[in-house]
């Protein structure tokens, strides 16, 4: 089952809210403005190749010849809208940084998802991971579009180049993996769902390359791509999984159940899982990715996952995870327990 997602790292809402700040130049609002504008067009082109797609994958191959690794592939829009746009010869020794910084971080989230999860890229096939960069001029936002990475060079006010917060690679290409999983649908509590999963591997991942213990890391999503203008006002993170409604937040989000908007934008009420992720590692202690990290993968994974699932219904197989991947070590389970039961989800 496949997920119908926006999948992208900033949301709607803070696009449209800096395009009308008069505090900021013309040519960054306009940017925040025509990026926004095309979001509702990626959302039915990726309905329709998602339909395709879930079409022809009722069954997975049992008898396939797979490689130890995926593939890793870059290509250049070159400041056009055309997809994938034209190759990019060795880009891992390629004199444009970030043509050689999103083969690099590519391949480091599958190395990622393969030593900490046992995952074989994104469809635990070895799909090759395709990302676009350069994608049009001043373009404020990445995102996956059910086959592929894309990545936009920012405006240089609001947000910079997209691919230098590595958080923010491993968060999209983490939408291949719940589309390939669980395919969580993109509305209500199950699009929230969506998001966390997205925020919590990319949270891991820069944690995993960093070598941090969940108390070393700063739990802040996207801070690499705050432009100067976004920080002068402020903000040094997209989110923050450790206190979500903090104002240095681009995106502020609650951080409990009771602070649930129905019907509201999926990015904003995935803070109340990824407060949750970030209390269940914090109180475990160590790497994040050895103990949570694994039962929030075994719950994504888990046959009895939905695509309509509900925060409780997810919590429910993170606690049952907890159980069953370590029977001996009741403190983890209490953990995750706690964390929910905190964030007011019981």
């Amino acid at each position: 089952m496949l997920a119908r997602c926006g999948c992208f790292i900033v949301p709607k809402e803070v696009l449209e809210r800096f395009s009308k700040d008069t505090s900021l130049p013309k040519a960054a609002r306009d940017a925040c403005r025509l990026t926004a504008d095309l979001e509702p067009i990626w959302r039915k082109l990726r309905s329709a190749q998602n339909q395709a797609i879930q079409a022809r994958l009722v069954v997975k191959p049992s008898a396939l010849a797979l490689a130890t690794a995926p593939k890793v592939t870059v290509y250049d829009c070159q400041g056009t809208t055309s997809l994938p746009g034209s190759p990019v010869a060795n880009p891992g020794n390629s004199s444009d940084q970030t043509a050689k910084r999103t083969f690099n971080e590519t391949t480091a989230v599958a190395a990622f998802f393969q030593t900490c999860f046992g995952r074989n890229s994104v469809d635990d096939l070895g799909m090759t991971l395709m990302s676009s960069i350069h994608y049009d001029k001043d373009y404020n936002n990445a995102f996956w579009n059910g086959s592929q990475m894309t990545y936009g060079d920012g405006d240089g006010q609001i947000f910079v180049d997209f691919t230098k917060s590595n958080d923010v690679i491993a968060h999209e290409l983490t939408h291949g993996v719940t589309q390939y999983t669980a395919g969580l649908v993109y509305t209500d509590e199950a699009g929230a769902l969506n998001e966390s999963i997205s925020d919590v591997f990319g949270s891991m991942f820069r944690q995993w390359e960093d070598k941090q213990t969940s108390d070393q890391a700063d739990w802040l999503i996207g801070s690499g791509i705050m432009g100067p203008a976004a920080t002068a006002k402020g903000y040094t993170c997209l989110r923050d999984m450790a206190n979500p409604g903090a104002k240095h937040c681009l995106s502020p989000q609650p951080d409990n159940y009771k602070k649930y908007q129905a019907g509201g934008d999926p990015h904003y009420n995935s803070g109340i899982p990824n407060h949750a992720f970030y209390l269940a590692a914090k109180s475990i202690g160590g790497q994040s990715w050895n103990e949570a990290g694994k039962v929030w993968y075994a719950a994504l994974t888990s046959s009895k996952a939905t695509k309509n699932m509900s925060f409780k219904s997810f919590a429910k197989l993170t606690r049952s995870a907890a159980k069953s991947l370590f029977p001996s070590n009741a403190a983890i389970y209490a953990a995750v327990d706690g964390a929910w039961t905190s964030v007011g989800v019981p």
